[in-house]
């Protein structure tokens, strides 16, 4: 009996051993093959893009703000961060080092600073979008802090879209789910940047900003929305309707490259009806400068604020 028991446990182990490796294998030949998708559907960057967008700068533009809050128009400042940098396809963050595995992206760091009353709001969102254009964003992060506490949220494209989301609120307090790959809004503003002519037009499936979903408690989620382009001389104006939100976007960019923000809306009704009350935040740009903004670090690059209207 105890030889037969034994000889069962051994069996079992040598199993579980031989589906471990058979799962690591698997695993490997899905990140090979997806490593071999990457390269082949990279795209050939044109030497115009390369100039910009690998001289070691980083564009920073300046925005003055006008934030709704509360019903309320606020004054504040917005800052838009675009700069190139290699990126991990496992672990989803900065690689420290060079590696052909790595994936070049367009790095978005979309910063706001207002007060609503007695106190200050202070709102990042981070997009991490390939710049061979060639799939999602692969990582898309957003926190907000105020007085009263503060919210995080981060996606990660995986298999699916995997989200995990911090906040004070008892509702949206910890929160970790997927979603069905779709669009996201935070991806749009650095497919601009590249190959604006082939932005998705039409009836779409959505995911709206982190931004928004969390300021507003909107489940983080697709939506339908309607997307349309505007070209009017040396601008562009891509459009955004979200009919069951009651939320429009309209994201203002030059139409030459490098196809950099000038402008940009959000409007939103409050209430139902004739009497339901249109409020509009508007961003638009104060000073563009491109700099290694990591190297500025001293009391005496302060005044580059200044410059930038910050």
């Amino acid at each position: 009996m105890k030889k037969v028991l034994l000889l069962s446990t051994i069996l079992g182990v040598l199993l579980c051993i031989a589906c471990n490796r058979m799962n690591a294998d698997v695993a490997h030949k899905n990140h090979e093959k997806s490593e071999e998708t990457i390269k082949k559907s990279s795209k050939t960057l044109s030497e115009e893009f390369k100039k910009y967008w690998y001289a070691g700068h980083a564009e920073i533009t300046s925005y003055a703000l006008e934030q709704v809050r509360y019903g309320e128009i606020r004054k504040g400042t917005a800052a838009l961060i675009y700069v190139t940098e290699d990126f991990l396809p496992n672990e989803q963050v900065k690689a420290d080092n060079s590696n052909p595995k790595n994936i070049p992206v367009l790095k978005l760091n979309a910063t706001k600073k207002f007060n609503t009353g007695i106190y200050p709001y202070s709102i990042m969102q981070s997009t991490f979008y390939p710049v061979s254009d060639n799939q999602h964003a692969i990582k898309v992060s957003s926190s907000i802090q105020e007085w009263c506490g503060h919210i995080y949220a981060q996606l990660n494209n995986r298999d699916k879209f995997d989200i995990t989301a911090h906040s004070y609120f008892q509702n949206e307090a910890d929160q970790n789910f997927s979603l069905d790959k779709a669009i996201l809004e935070n991806e749009l503003w650095t497919k601009i940047r590249i190959d604006p002519d082939h932005l998705p037009t039409g009836n779409l499936a959505i995911i709206p900003s982190f931004e928004y979903s969390r300021l507003k408690h909107k489940e983080i989620k697709s939506y339908t929305a309607k997307a349309s382009i505007n070209k009017n001389g040396t601008t562009t104006s891509y459009f955004l309707e979200y009919p069951e939100l009651k939320r429009n976007v309209t994201i203002t960019f030059n139409t030459s490259f490098p196809h950099e923000i000038e402008s940009w809306t959000e409007s939103f009704k409050s209430g139902s009806g004739p009497t339901a009350k249109e409020l509009v935040t508007k961003a638009t740009k104060i000073k563009r400068i491109k700099s290694a903004y990591w190297n500025k670090n001293s009391n005496n690059d302060s005044t580059l604020r200044e410059d930038l209207g910050l």
